[in-house]
């Protein structure tokens, strides 16, 4: 596993790689088809949650100095609701994204330093309970792929798909 420079990531880095691996196992199999139902009409779809995962780490990437823009942003960016009437992309087109990203983001969490992690970082969120800098941004992106892989698994069991592998791809980029 490759070192992060600040040690402020040492429990970051193997989070990101094991939810690097896990999006890709939670959408193996899943068709173009089932990936945008919808259950009763209530839930998100497949594309809304992975398509939310992948904005994610187009945050992460950016916060971290990529010069790198979600090309769905407008249908992700913090956390919109999922819209019937828009269009929205592929599960092929997010996963080509999220290749894309997915190393940016990783060879910038490790390189990013102290200074850089501890600086102020405004979350502009109505309540704060903690002091608002990149690293809690970090920790806060990772919460949120963690969140959404879960749904990702629910959603392939409700879909009839066998429940999600642990299997390493050792051609994953991170």
């Amino acid at each position: 596993m490759d070192t992060p420079l600040s040690q402020q990531l040492n429990i970051i880095i193997p989070a990101y790689r094991m939810h690097t691996q896990t999006f890709m196992n939670v959408l193996d199999g899943i068709s173009e088809a089932d990936a945008s139902k919808r259950i009763a009409g209530r839930t998100n779809h497949v594309i809304w949650i992975a398509g939310n995962f992948v904005n994610m780490r187009y945050g992460l990437a950016r916060v971290l100095g990529a010069d790198e823009k979600d090309p769905h942003d407008d249908l992700f960016f913090q956390g919109k609701s999922l819209d019937e009437s828009f269009n929205y992309p592929t599960l092929a087109e997010l996963k080509a994204n999220f290749h894309k990203i997915s190393p940016l983001a990783y060879g910038a969490l490790l390189t990013i330093n102290d200074a850089r992690l501890n600086a102020q970082f405004p979350l502009n969120m109505e309540i704060s309970f903690f002091q608002e800098t990149v690293l809690n941004f970090i920790g806060m992106c990772i919460g949120r792929e963690d969140y959404l892989c879960g749904q990702l698994g629910l959603m392939r069991r409700i879909l009839d798909y066998p429940g999600v592998k642990y299997d390493v791809d050792d051609h994953i980029k991170y």
